[in-house]
């Protein structure tokens, strides 16, 4: 049975972070790297899985065919708020309500992690595609960023900042509280954690084939006696995992 991960009762303090254009690291991070990757031609339509409230919409479907589709009713309501182009509430995990079955991308942005069924969105998602047709996932780095099973050290010897794994290769459900200063009040949602491979063997089971992977680092920057260590550790240690995977 699958559990309410709670985004339709955090879904305003989501948006609050999010906005209509994005949290800094769709804008600094995601978006910027999305549009050296992606061109889009006359043609193409974009299918937004766990869309939340748009913001990709905004970003790069001003010109072309787009849906998006969220689970959470609050998010999907400022989405319609924000842009004209069609958003449904719908689980994405479960068959998809629409007709459309030729989709040019299919992109599915720091949401597969909350599903605790994400394979079923990628085959969900392939069924809508056209031949050819290319699913992009962007996830939190599932080898270096895993809630409470990773975290930062610094080897005092070596002058360096590392960073620590206490857990990889086993799934793993992580409840996350979106506000820790409540405690047990807070409300909560949940985190799936796989391992790389793992995402891979649902997007081949799915019908794709692995054509690009991509890291990519924090654009932030340190100042004081340990920005060189703590910029290095940033540079190495990548934020954001994109993967595109290509129907035959």
């Amino acid at each position: 049975m699958q559990k309410d991960t709670s985004w339709k009762e955090v879904g305003k303090w989501y948006d609050e972070i999010v906005s209509k254009g994005g949290h800094t690291f769709h804008q600094e991070v995601i978006f910027p790297e999305l549009r050296k990757w992606v061109k889009f031609k006359e043609g193409d339509a974009i299918l937004d899985l766990g869309c939340g409230q748009g913001v990709l919409a905004r970003e790069f479907a001003e010109k072309i065919p787009y849906v998006g589709i969220d689970a959470a009713k609050p998010l999907i309501q400022k989405a319609k708020s924000y842009s004209k182009h069609p958003f449904y509430v719908g689980d994405v995990t479960k068959p998809l309500k629409i007709d459309k079955k030729d989709f040019s991308h299919i992109f599915i942005i720091l949401a597969l992690q909350n599903m605790e069924e994400g394979e079923k969105a990628i085959e969900n998602g392939a069924k809508h595609l056209r031949k050819g047709g290319k699913i992009i996932l962007v996830l939190n780095h599932p080898c270096y960023r895993i809630p409470r099973q990773s975290c930062w050290g610094i080897d005092e010897g070596k002058k360096l900042q590392y960073r620590r794994i206490d857990r990889y290769l086993s799934p793993l459900e992580i409840p996350i509280q979106m506000h820790p200063s409540k405690q047990e009040s807070s409300e909560k949602t949940f985190s799936y954690h796989h391992p790389l491979s793992t995402y891979v063997k649902w997007m081949v089971r799915a019908g794709f084939s692995i054509t690009r992977m991509e890291e990519w680092h924090s654009h932030k920057s340190s100042t004081g006696k340990l920005a060189k260590m703590e910029n290095r550790a940033r540079e190495e240690f990548p934020l954001f995992l994109a993967i595109e995977g290509t129907i035959s």
